[in-house]
């Protein structure tokens, strides 16, 4: 058996041990990759399970602001976004932003180091 063979059950394997064959079992506690997988996964669920608790006051009248920024645009418009914003494209602008914000990041810790007087010694 192979950690590749068993990589799909992990999730289940930290929820629900019992419902995973006693073969898998046995051998996610023998391989080290799997051990360090399962840390993962129940560091992640520690975390969430964290963020259970907390919880975030939207600031006051941000509701009414954002009702009336939508009914003081012109209703022609309105139809015209609705077409234009779509999910699919909400989220592929969403990650061409990050890449940009990560390239940006990037190209400033490059120039950093090049400037840097401690990155010419060595």
């Amino acid at each position: 058996m192979r950690y590749e063979d068993v990589a799909d059950v992990m999730g289940i394997l930290v929820d629900e041990p019992e419902a995973v064959d006693p073969a898998v079992v046995a051998f996610a506690e023998s391989d080290l990759a799997s051990q360090a997988e399962l840390a993962r996964y129940r560091k992640l669920l520690r975390s969430l399970r964290s963020l259970r608790s907390v919880h975030v006051e939207p600031p006051a009248g941000l509701l009414a602001e954002t009702l009336a920024a939508i009914e003081s645009t012109p209703p022609g418009s309105r139809r015209v976004l609705r077409h234009r914003v779509t999910p699919k494209r909400m989220v592929f602008v969403g990650a061409l932003g990050g890449v940009a914000a990560g390239a940006a990041a990037t190209a400033v810790v490059v120039a950093r180091r090049r400037m840097s007087p401690a990155a010419s010694v060595g």
